[in-house]
């Protein structure tokens, strides 16, 4: 019984301990036609969502994270899509089909993703208020926004 206590204990105190990490800056062209820093955003909530033109999963996603971005927008949250394909002609086609009102940055080197460890199309990366990445969620499938909704207004609230 001591034993199972001990290592109880010992699992609570690494969870506990398990801070949020820094999220990587970075700087992108967007679709806006500006460069975008992260760190620039310090206060809002973001939701980087890293997609590719060939990924149908992602087109999916996409109208759904512009509702998210529409309705959570005044309360400092903000989705930014990060484009992993090769040439940014593949990103515009898509987006001229798919249109978003969210910016979309231009990752071709994908220096970001791999910051972020990314190893699935897409990948969500949601960073609290002060920088930090607080959810990853890989991935898209039906239902998946309910999951979304719920992280965005944990996150908001803080």
């Amino acid at each position: 019984m001591f034993r199972f206590l001990a290592c109880l204990s010992l699992a609570l105190l690494a969870q506990l301990s398990t801070a949020a990490e820094p999220s990587p800056d970075f700087t992108l062209a967007s679709n806006k036609g500006d460069n975008l820093r992260l760190a620039e955003q310090r206060g809002d909530v973001i939701m980087l969502n890293f997609w590719a033109s060939w990924c149908g999963p992602c087109r999916k996603e996409m109208p759904l994270l512009d509702e998210l971005h529409a309705r959570y927008e005044a309360a400092g949250f903000q989705v930014w899509g990060v484009n992993v394909d090769a040439e940014r002609a593949d990103a515009e086609q898509m987006l001229a089909k798919i249109p978003v009102d969210f910016p979309v940055l231009f990752d071709s080197s994908s220096n970001v993703s791999k910051q972020f460890g990314v190893d699935a199309m897409p990948s969500s990366v949601f960073i609290d208020r002060d920088g930090k990445v607080r959810h990853i969620h890989r991935g898209y499938r039906d239902g998946d926004e309910a999951a979304y909704k719920k992280i965005i207004k944990e996150l908001i609230r803080e």
